[in-house]
């Protein structure tokens, strides 16, 4: 089983969740210990969590997602503690020690893709995408992330994926942008059994994400 996809950034003191897929977000993280939320789109597997989060009590939480008129149900409506801030592509936010730059992605909802940076490391979070938008490659390019955590739910297909990358799409690009360092995320069952009978047939460079997978700001090596 896998959980849904959700991410914690942590810089010093500073702590930034992407995404709020998980349903326990009120107990994993008590009253002001996040700086701010990202969400990559509004899709309920990725926002679920406010549902709950959002009548616990103390500080108000900031979220910054894409400029989505409709959001999610009535989370614009009846936000609580909630205070929502729509980001614009390409323009950096910065949350204590943490800077993220949001990138257009390709999906069935307006989605973006968070460029962070904490200190000299650069990670790239690209979940919820088929391919890349021209744009987002020629920015990720030139701003040479150590790490690329990208989207691929399928195996290889016969036909062209919709919403979310297979394999073969998620390795060109990853090679587009000339990432260095690449887990794979949002990963789907039918995948993992893909996996289990190509052992060994992904780029050396490539790992897959799972549950609990930290990356060490010290090496951008995943590690348990």
């Amino acid at each position: 089983m896998r959980r849904p996809s959700t991410a914690l950034v942590e810089s010093g003191g500073t702590r930034v969740l992407i995404d709020a897929g998980l349903a326990d977000l009120a107990e994993r993280f008590p009253s002001g210990n996040l700086a701010a939320i990202l969400l990559t789109h509004y899709h309920p597997d990725h926002v679920q969590g406010l549902f709950h989060l959002r009548w616990g009590t103390g500080p108000r939480i900031d979220v910054g997602a894409p400029p989505d008129p409709e959001g999610c149900a009535d989370l614009y409506k009846n936000n609580g503690l909630l205070t929502f801030h729509r980001l614009q592509e390409f323009s950096p936010v910065r949350f204590g020690n943490v800077t993220a730059t949001p990138v257009p992605l390709v999906h069935s909802k307006m989605t973006f893709g968070y460029c962070l940076e904490a200190g000299a490391t650069r990670i790239a979070y690209l979940c919820d995408t088929i391919g890349l938008p021209p744009g987002s490659v020629e920015f990720l390019k030139q701003w040479r992330p150590d790490c690329v955590v990208l989207d691929c739910c399928h195996p290889p297909l016969e036909r062209q994926p919709r919403n979310h990358n297979d394999v073969r799409t998620a390795l060109e690009s990853g090679d587009a942008i000339g990432a260095r360092r690449v887990i794979l995320t949002h990963v789907s069952h039918e995948l993992d059994l893909w996996l289990m009978d190509h052992a060994g047939t992904l780029p050396r460079h490539v790992a897959v994400g799972r549950d609990g997978m930290v990356i060490d700001d010290r090496n951008t090596e995943p590690s348990r």
